[in-house]
């Protein structure tokens, strides 16, 4: 018996094979997300539409024009009231009293009283001013009838109709009610428009004295970047400069604390004004906040100069156009015009422009330059400039040791008698004996006769601080570098300075990154004019410019390294100085090599050959002949003195010591013998050729022999 087995459990695997059902699988949607209040969604389109840029830009241009308006009219009647009274006039004692200038409130008290004894006449004339005006109109109408009349009977007359006597009188009725018609025509309108234009007016007078918060101005305007300087500016700057005595000072002159200030003038590439300050207030509290008065004048610290004027409790502001500093000056003159030439007594090279755009010139006369600032900002090219227009003067001698060797005085090859060009300690023993020429060339000057004129002799040394740091001796153990007694370099730069003024012999240094080891201070002192390009710290500037020129506000330390390339701070009596300041700033001319080289060519035409040395030999004995050659170059003659110099420029220790008589000695019997020619000794060049001719002919003869 078959038994049948019911489940009572639904299957859970899905059938399978060919007659499979298709499954269909229903996603139902997801839950509509809930609708937000109307609240929220207005508040949202009202905040979108309020932020919008378009929207801020109509609020704002309602805003300003608004305000145009409103403070148009309250700038007219200030003008009015300040016109109608004496508010001025007292606001302006107020004023004087405040900066403790009794002397300026006693005037403005005395003009005070002028106006109101003015006002007073003026007052009184009112009471008699009704009878004197109707005794003149009635006498004025009685008079025209009259002439009228007059003028009718002449036409009268000449046309012999009697009507024509009252035809000017009629005419002139005529013409008074005719001016009354367009009056009553005119008039409605009139004071229909009038309101507007008198809106109008006062917009106008709100927008010019741009009369609205910042906040309101368009993007190009509201940027407080090369805002312009004005009186009220400067007055906000100085009184948010956190100096209690001038804030306190500042808001008891109410709205004149614009008579602090002097005239604002435009300066080169920005404006200049002196500031007298309160009493109780001291320059170098102003001085000290340098940077927070830029910023209050909407400037970088570089675009804001605060010197020293004579007045006393008063500083000088130079604030530059933004952006104005960053861009270069012009081309130098010896670039431009070709046909510039130099004169060493009395004529001043064109080394820049100062702050105010005029031209920097300096004198060079007798005067040691000493030029330093950190590397690469432009201290070579500043010192190069000046010997290029000093090199148009024939008459004054080069001698030149660029201990960098990076070929930046190459040009001066045919026109130095001295070229040393290298960083090594032997390129520092050359120039250290190129120097100590120098001082033997001095001191034979000193010993001629009083009144004796000598061509100027420039020796210039770039990268002086790799000479002080020279740890190599010589024989006798005296170190060439250093800043002892026994320092030949420091000695012989000492000795320069100490005498070399006199006669014409000058020391030219340049220097990066002044120490007391690198640059000590008995030399950086003796420099009459001393500049500072770009320097790390106020100690710095100090070693560089000196104490008095930093304590009157000169600041190179504040220089910006990379920015402000060539831009040096000078103190020196050499530069004209405005009256009352250390030191000028000075944005020098970059003269590249290339014009470098085509000033020096021109330099080269006028003068003869110069044979320039560069490395000193002293491996091997001298052959004075033929250094006798080599100094004279390509000119025909040089006199004997000039020989002289150019053979101790040459070798120190083999000619320093010679004397005519040497030369003489050395000359003699050769055929090139001193000779004398418009009264003064000189030597012929073809005369020492055919010598050494001669000589190399007699020495090939025996050699045969």
């Amino acid at each position: 018996m078959t038994e049948n087995v019911i489940s009572l459990h639904k299957p859970t695997d899905p059938p399978t094979g060919a007659n499979a059902p298709t499954v269909l699988t229903v996603v139902p949607d997801p839950a509509p997300a809930p609708r937000l209040p109307l609240w929220v969604r207005s508040g949202r389109a009202i905040k979108k539409a309020a932020t919008d840029e378009n929207t801020k830009t109509v609020v704002r241009a309602v805003a300003r024009h608004g305000l145009y308006t409103f403070n148009g009219g309250r700038i007219v009647a200030r003008r009015t009231w300040d016109g109608r009274t004496a508010a001025r006039y007292e606001r302006m004692i107020r004023a004087a009293e405040a900066v403790g200038s009794l002397d300026v409130a006693e005037e403005w008290e005395e003009r005070l009283q002028r106006f109101r004894d003015a006002r007073h006449r003026r007052r009184m004339d009112l009471l008699h001013s009704p009878i004197e005006v109707a005794k003149g109109a009635a006498v004025g109408t009685g008079m025209g009838i009259g002439v009228l009349v007059a003028l009718g009977i002449v036409m009268a007359i000449n046309t012999k109709h009697p009507a024509d006597v009252i035809t000017p009188l009629a005419a002139t009725i005529d013409f008074i009610a005719t001016l009354i018609r367009i009056v009553q025509i005119v008039w409605g309108p009139a004071l229909t428009i009038g309101p507007f234009l008198a809106l109008l007016a006062l917009w106008s007078v709100g927008a010019h004295q741009k009369a609205a918060p910042s906040w309101s101005m368009p993007d190009h305007v509201r940027s407080s970047d090369g805002e312009p300087i004005t009186p009220s500016i400067v007055v906000k700057a100085l009184r948010d400069l956190g100096v209690p005595a001038l804030r306190n000072a500042i808001k008891e002159m109410g709205d004149a604390g614009a008579s602090m200030l002097g005239p604002i003038r435009i300066a080169g590439c920005g404006v200049e004004v002196d500031v007298t300050l309160p009493s109780g207030v001291s320059t170098i509290e102003v001085q000290n906040r340098r940077r927070k008065l830029a910023e209050n004048l909407t400037r970088h610290e570089h675009e804001v100069f605060i010197t020293i004027p004579p007045a006393a409790r008063t500083v000088r502001l130079w604030v530059a156009d933004s952006g104005a500093l960053d861009e270069p000056i012009g081309p130098s003159p010896l670039v431009t015009d070709e046909t510039m030439t130099a004169d060493y007594k009395k004529g001043k090279a064109p080394w820049g422009q100062d702050l105010r755009g005029d031209a920097a010139l300096l004198s060079l006369f007798q005067r040691m330059i000493l030029v330093t600032g950190m590397s690469n900002q432009g201290k070579t090219a500043a010192l190069r400039a000046l010997a290029l227009w000093a090199v148009l003067d024939r008459t004054i001698e080069f001698r030149i040791a660029d201990l960098k060797g990076a070929g930046d005085w190459a040009m001066f090859e045919g026109l130095a008698t001295v070229l040393i060009q290298g960083p090594t300690d032997e390129h520092v023993i050359e120039a250290t004996e190129m120097v100590e020429s120098g001082v033997e060339e001095m001191n034979r000057r000193l010993q001629a006769p009083p009144g004796t004129e000598f061509p100027p002799l420039v020796l210039v040394v770039d990268e002086a601080q790799v000479a002080f740091m020279c740890p190599v001796k010589d024989e006798e153990k005296r170190p060439y570098g250093g800043s002892k007694s026994n320092s030949r370099y420091f000695m012989a730069c000492r000795k320069v300075h100490n005498q070399g003024r006199a006669v014409n012999v000058l020391l030219w240094q340049g220097t990066q990154d002044p120490t007391d080891q690198n640059l000590p201070k008995l030399v950086r002192e003796g420099a009459h004019t001393r500049a500072s390009l770009a320097l790390g710290t106020e100690s710095q500037a100090r070693m560089a410019l000196g104490d008095k020129a930093i304590d009157g506000g000169a600041a190179p330390h504040l220089l910006r390294p990379g920015l402000d390339k060539g831009t040096l701070v000078v103190a020196s009596d050499g530069i004209e100085i405005p009256k009352g300041q250390a030191s000028i700033t000075v944005r020098t001319h970059y003269i590249d090599n290339e014009a470098a080289y085509a000033i020096c060519e021109r330099a080269k035409a006028l003068r003869d050959g110069v044979t320039t040395l560069r490395v000193i030999d002293r491996s091997e004995p001298r052959d004075p002949l033929a250094d006798i050659a080599q100094v004279m170059g390509d000119a025909a003659r040089v006199r004997t003195k000039d020989v002289l110099a150019r053979l101790a420029a040459l070798d120190a220790g083999t000619y320093g010591k010679w004397s005519f008589l040497d030369l003489t000695r050395v000359l003699e019997g050769t055929g090139a013998e001193p000779y004398k020619s418009d009264g003064v000794m000189n030597i012929a060049r073809d005369r020492i050729a055919r010598a050494l001719a001669d000589r190399d002919n007699e020495g090939s003869a025996s050699a045969s022999d």
